[in-house]
């Protein structure tokens, strides 16, 4: 069921966005092979009418070259311009929907729980994006189109045969249909255990290849650089081995195919040759159906990759269907009942997988708007985990959140090999050049943007390599700015900052979200102050509340640290 249910999301996903192109693919693929079977028996036709014509001066004369040849030229065209017509189609369909699926997977990803789950895999995360997500190309070009074209093909070369004799076109017909999909049906389920090795295989391969020439170091230091060889060739040789059973499996494919083809041939040779005899049809046509038989079985040799590789595609489906159907199924934060408050914790408690205690223990708090909230306690108190909530990121054991839009600024900074206008343009896709200026100019990044040569075009390397630790942390604090959300969610906002940085980081963020409710977690003072309420969180729950002129306040201030 939980297969079906992977299947349909994918199978959805590649239906809803362009399926008349994909449609148009297909019936010109169908198309393509109809016209190549049209061509070779007419052609095949002419052939043997022409040279019978040719044996006496009287049928010669009378003999119209002129109409076959325009049909063969006609088909040949038509073949070649429908060909062209669907590679077109079914690969620039194919290749939007594979876009479509990168952006999903993202989003997918992006639900509670599930960014950090990957980020303790990276190398899964890399083979999905690569790997699996290519290999679901298969199921539309390699399955899907060549299935259709070769049924279809089954069908119209039986109705063709079936005008020469009936019982010729239907047990032809239904030969093609038999041996054209058992076949590759058989070889898809003999596949499919190498297939998923294969997958498994690589991603180990690739996984133990990066460990070798990035902890080469560490490696060399435990002595296990000759350990962790023999690992990448234990890979490399279970990979070569999964290859080796799809290659036989996929060559005994073409072999039946083959067989088959010859078998069919000689029926239609042996029947064509009868019906000759007793006078029911003459040699061209003769020749004609033994062309239609020649060419109906070529269309099942596309499948056999399709068949072999069927395996791999289903896992693909299995590991990336999960995400698509997590994606559909999230619910979002609901938004708050009461007209003035901006967030709302009802008895929440969350968890993440093997921790001794919750992250969140049955915590309960109302935030209003335009208010500004310090949460403070030791590493590990729950404050990350509280700010996660609100903004929807973490999965919740039991309780609700409600929560107006909010952005949450996390404790690292995420930059990508990009422009600086690529890296802004994450936090609003339609902000323009100006907008970006003024986020930057707010952010006190101006004097850099004069600085760089291309100005916003300008590459940044992977993490924002070219930027120092304070040029980075600002630039995100730009993409905050460009983001008009009502709820600032600031996750330790100037940790690891000198302090003339810091200060100004925090003033910054402290004038631009004048009007927006502000929830800053923290265990330094100058984070802490001018805020409206303290909340003191350990082990998940919220255990001290202090608001702005009390005792109790100035007391929990005292307790941070003063940089």
């Amino acid at each position: 069921m939980t297969g079906n249910r992977n299947l349909r999301a994918v199978a959805s996903l590649f239906w809803s966005g362009n399926r008349s192109r994909l449609l148009a693919g297909a019936l010109l693929s169908l198309a393509t092979v109809l016209c190549g079977i049209a061509l070779l028996g007419l052609s095949g036709w002419f052939i043997t009418a022409t040279a019978i014509a040719g044996l006496s001066l009287a049928t010669a004369l009378a003999f119209d070259v002129f109409a076959p040849s325009a049909g063969i030229r006609f088909l040949a065209l038509a073949r070649t311009a429908s060909r062209y017509g669907e590679r077109i189609a079914t690969h620039d369909a194919t290749l939007e929907v594979l876009a479509e699926l990168r952006e999903r997977l993202f989003r997918g990803w992006a639900v509670a729980g599930a960014a950090r789950a990957m980020a303790a895999r990276p190398a899964r995360l890399l083979f999905r994006l690569t790997n699996d997500i290519d290999a679901l190309d298969s199921l539309y070009l390699r399955v899907l189109v060549p299935l259709f074209s070769a049924a279809g093909a089954a069908v119209v070369a039986g109705l063709a045969l079936g005008f020469i004799d009936i019982r010729l076109g239907v047990a032809s017909s239904l030969f093609l249909l038999a041996v054209g999909l058992g076949v590759p049906t058989i070889a898809a389920r003999h596949a499919q255990k190498p297939a998923r090795r294969r997958a498994h295989a690589l991603e180990v391969l690739r996984a133990r290849s990066i460990d070798l020439v990035r902890g080469q170091s560490e490696l060399a230091m435990a002595g296990r650089i000759s350990a962790q060889r023999e690992a990448v060739a234990e890979a490399d040789r279970r990979l070569a081995e999964a290859d080796d059973a799809m290659n036989r499996t996929e060559t005994g494919v073409s072999i039946t195919l083959g067989i088959a083809g010859a078998v069919l041939l000689a029926a239609i040779l042996v029947a064509g040759a009868e019906l000759a005899e007793a006078g029911r049809i003459s040699a061209p046509v003769a020749a004609l159906a033994l062309l239609i038989g020649l060419t109906a079985t070529e269309p099942f040799a596309a499948l056999r990759r399709g068949a072999v590789e069927l395996g791999r595609t289903l896992t693909a489906v299995r590991r990336v269907g999960p995400r698509l159907r997590a994606q559909d199924n999230t619910p979002a934060n609901n938004e708050p009942d009461a007209a003035q408050t901006a967030a709302c914790l009802t008895h929440v408690t969350a968890a993440h997988p093997g921790a001794a205690y919750p992250a969140l223990a049955g915590v309960s708090l109302q935030i209003e708007q335009g208010e500004r909230i310090a949460v403070i306690g030791a590493s590990g108190a729950g404050k990350s985990s509280l700010l996660a909530a609100l903004a929807g990121e973490m999965a919740l054991v039991d309780g609700a959140v409600a929560s107006l839009p909010a952005i949450l600024f996390t404790q690292r900074t995420e930059l990508f090999s990009d422009t600086l206008r690529g890296n802004l343009a994450l936090a609003n896709p339609a902000a323009g050049d100006d907008e970006m200026h003024v986020a930057l100019e707010a952010a006190g990044l101006s004097r850099l943007l004069e600085r760089l040569p291309f100005g916003l075009d300008t590459m940044l390397g992977e993490g924002g390599t070219g930027l120092s630790t304070g040029q980075a942390r600002r630039l995100a604090l730009a993409r905050l700015l460009l983001r008009d959300e009502p709820v600032w969610l600031l996750d330790e906002p100037t940790e690891g900052l000198d302090r003339e940085t810091a200060n100004d980081v925090i003033a910054r963020v402290g004038r631009f979200a004048a009007g927006r409710t502000l929830v800053v977690s923290t265990h330094i003072r100058r984070e802490a102050e001018g805020a409206d309420r303290i909340l003191r969180m350990e082990r998940g729950r919220i255990l001290a509340e202090a608001r702005r002129g009390t005792a109790e306040y100035s007391s929990l201030l005292d307790g941070l640290r003063p940089e």
